[in-house]
């Protein structure tokens, strides 16, 4: 079996699930989720992918993680072996990511095996495309109001235009890690979709409405969305899979978003600067995404 271990937001959770999905294909065998670490964890909605999407999730047991790596299974001790000078010490089963971008080495991995990781790349799991997008068909009805909005987005050129800030902007550590988006780059943004789209309409997305309105000034028809708060957020990445074209922000949620969209025309923008510390992303963004 491989068991993944999750944690994090959304987006997050979907990665390390979609890495995940691709061994166990590979290798014909199951696919476990370890979500222990939500038992105190109280960022973001907590584990939601069971919530979300129609995919079979499957959770692994103490006792299947302890199957797999033995005295190594507990939480200190794999915090401990996460380190690079401990890598020695690591049974084979124990699968660490390495680093930010794409790890050929996964490819490695045994039948059984626990990933550990971040696992922020399509590269992970492009060659089963198809089934992670089918394993993130959205499970729950639609609301009224998002659903007029989805036929909005199905009358118009959509652009959906992602601005976070939060704990980005609000979190000192943080903001340190990821920092946030300039009002340069989303300007540049839109004249570039701008100029490639036909009377386009912009579907803005943010956790603080009220900067982007007094910052971001688009000269274009705009529709602002920030009604799906709480357990609902996941509606605004429904919301933006379903548009055309995208601008994102430096956030695995806008990410997934526009990767959602199947569309093989569409013009996806995205952030040159994903970190504020200098961290290779070049695997995080598909090749034929626009970095600004």
């Amino acid at each position: 079996m491989v068991i993944t271990n999750i944690i994090g937001g959304l987006g997050n959770q979907m990665f390390q699930y979609a890495a995940g999905r691709a061994l166990s294909l590979k290798h014909d065998v199951p696919l476990l989720l370890d979500v222990s670490g939500f038992s105190n964890y109280g960022l973001h909605q907590g584990f939601e992918l069971d919530r979300i999407f129609y995919s079979d999730i499957k959770f692994a047991s103490q006792l299947d993680v302890r199957s797999l790596l033995g005295w190594q299974n507990l939480p200190s001790v794999l915090r401990l072996l996460s380190r690079n000078s401990m890598k020695a010490f690591r049974s084979k089963q124990f699968v660490f990511e390495p680093h930010f971008q794409y790890w050929h080495a996964i490819n490695q991995a045994p039948h059984d095996c626990y990933l550990l990781g971040y696992w922020q790349s399509e590269k992970y799991f492009i060659d089963i495309a198809k089934q992670i997008r089918e394993d993130f068909v959205f499970r729950p009805e639609m609301s009224s109001q998002n659903a007029q909005l989805a036929l909005e987005i199905s009358r118009h050129n959509a652009v959906s235009l992602h601005v976070r800030r939060g704990d980005y902007a609000n979190n000192p550590t943080v903001t340190a890690t990821h920092g946030l988006c300039s009002i340069a780059y989303y300007q540049n943004a839109i004249n570039y979709i701008s100029a490639q789209v036909e009377q386009p309409s912009f579907f803005i997305f943010s956790d603080d409405m009220g900067w982007v309105k007094e910052h971001l000034k688009i000269d274009l028809p705009c529709i602002y969305i920030d009604h799906n708060q709480g357990a609902e957020s996941y509606n605004d990445m429904r919301l933006m899979s379903l548009c055309q074209h995208h601008i994102i922000a430096n956030s695995s949620f806008s990410w997934w978003g526009a990767w959602l969209n199947s569309r093989t025309d569409k013009i996806i923008i995205a952030p040159k600067q994903w970190f504020v510390k200098d961290v290779n992303t070049n695997d995080l963004i598909p090749n034929d995404w626009v970095r600004l």
